[in-house]
């Protein structure tokens, strides 16, 4: 039964697991594809639950003191407008560090929770002093009282996954009656998510393989560039430069166990956009870049030696994370040109047909012209210093069809 609730904080989490079923038939699959629909969260990502999850357990820690604290974050922009929304509710002052890649919109969404921003450079090495954790920690130094949560090393961070995310999913999976229609294993079978800092795919692993099913296969994603999958052709020493944001590094952080996943696959730029059209074109879900190379990487593994046989089994359930939306990145020139620059749709010359064509002429978008289309990374950088969970929404979640 829905509840009113006491504050954004307990709308975070609780996100639908939603069927691929037209993009699983494009591609001749014939298990269950699903996504977990993490921009449905309060702060419209997966990063919502780890902030929530570390600002809670350092109020219990004593490490937040109210009307002192000041929180810090070096940040691909989610976990900082996590935190932010948190520290909104709760009364602490914030500062995000970020790196200039990221979004225009998550400095935006920042600045309107009351965040300070500093961009970084984005080619600065993690531990340069000029690097967004650099930075971050060397603020931490000089400001009384401030706390750097740290999602690197924060053990909250994975935890928070396990506790939620993965119990989610496993609950929604089992609660959803097998039919003739969509035949179900009752387990999850593959899980498929991007890698970061590694919280959400091991915490979300650690909750399946721990309570669920042991011989669950995850699958860990990570772009071009980054070195998180180890090693070799895609390694940065190749000079490969990503525009994806939100996962991929060149460390490994603390909080990723790498004994948690099974295989790794690596997605380049091209075809993670690609697959977000795809997404939205074919299943109407308004996601981010890093959920096209989460599927990207999930179509490539179901297609691999080591997928076919799940692919071609009816009733596996294979569950990929799409960790935000597309409100992140509507300025960014990959989205304008899937979005404005798509060829014609069939309809379009059914209209022009019976409007005249000087009427339905598609209007060429110049992206380098459009100044809604200037990323955060193409301006100055910015310097300006400026708990339990709650009940679930429903008694028994289930998978949602369309």
């Amino acid at each position: 039964m829905p509840q009113i609730l006491d504050t954004a904080l307990d709308a975070v989490g609780h996100t639908p697991l939603i069927r691929l079923d037209k993009i699983a038939k494009a591609n001749g699959f014939k298990c269950n594809m699903l996504a977990k629909v993490e921009f449905f969260s309060a702060g419209g990502s997966v990063k919502d639950r780890i902030a929530k999850a570390m600002v809670i357990a350092a109020e219990k820690e004593g490490r937040l003191i109210p009307g002192k604290s000041v929180v810090i974050e070096p940040t691909s922009g989610n976990t900082g407008i996590g935190l932010a929304l948190a520290c909104a509710i709760k009364g602490y002052s914030v500062i995000i560090t970020l790196p200039n890649k990221m979004s225009l919109e998550k400095e935006a969404l920042l600045r309107a929770l009351g965040a300070e921003v500093i961009r970084t450079p984005t080619e600065a090495a993690w531990d340069s002093p000029e690097s967004h954790i650099g930075v971050a920690q060397r603020l931490q130094r000089e400001i009384p009282y401030a706390v750097i949560l740290d999602q690197y090393s924060n053990v909250n961070n994975p935890l928070a996954h396990e506790l939620t995310t993965g119990p989610e999913i496993i609950e929604a999976v089992v609660s959803t009656p097998s039919t003739s229609e969509h035949p179900s294993s009752g387990k999850v079978d593959v899980l498929v998510a991007g890698a970061g800092t590694g919280g959400t795919v091991t915490g979300i692993a650690r909750a399946i393989k721990k309570t669920h099913n042991k011989d669950c296969i995850v699958v860990g994603v990570d772009p071009k560039g980054s070195v998180l999958a180890g090693s070799g052709s895609n390694s940065p020493s190749d000079n490969v430069q990503y525009t994806v944001e939100g996962i991929g590094y060149d460390f490994i952080p603390d909080v990723l166990n790498f004994e948690d996943i099974d295989h790794w696959m690596k997605t380049g730029d091209e075809e993670s956009y690609a697959a977000v059209q795809q997404i939205m074109r074919q299943e109407g879900l308004l996601v981010g870049g890093s959920s096209g190379s989460a599927l990207s990487g999930a179509l490539r593994w179901l297609q691999s030696d080591d997928g076919q046989e799940i692919a071609n089994t009816e009733g596996l359930n294979v569950v990929v994370l799409f960790a935000d939306g597309i409100r992140n990145y509507m300025s960014k020139p990959w989205f304008l040109q899937i979005a404005l620059e798509a060829e014609p749709s069939p309809m379009a010359g059914v209209i022009a047909g019976i409007l005249g064509k000087e009427k339905t002429a598609n209007v060429s978008v110049k992206l380098a012209e459009t100044p809604a289309s200037t990323s955060a990374a193409e301006r100055k950088p910015s310097v300006t210093p400026s708990l339990p969970d709650p009940a679930a929404r429903s008694a028994s979640p289930q998978i949602v069809s369309h």
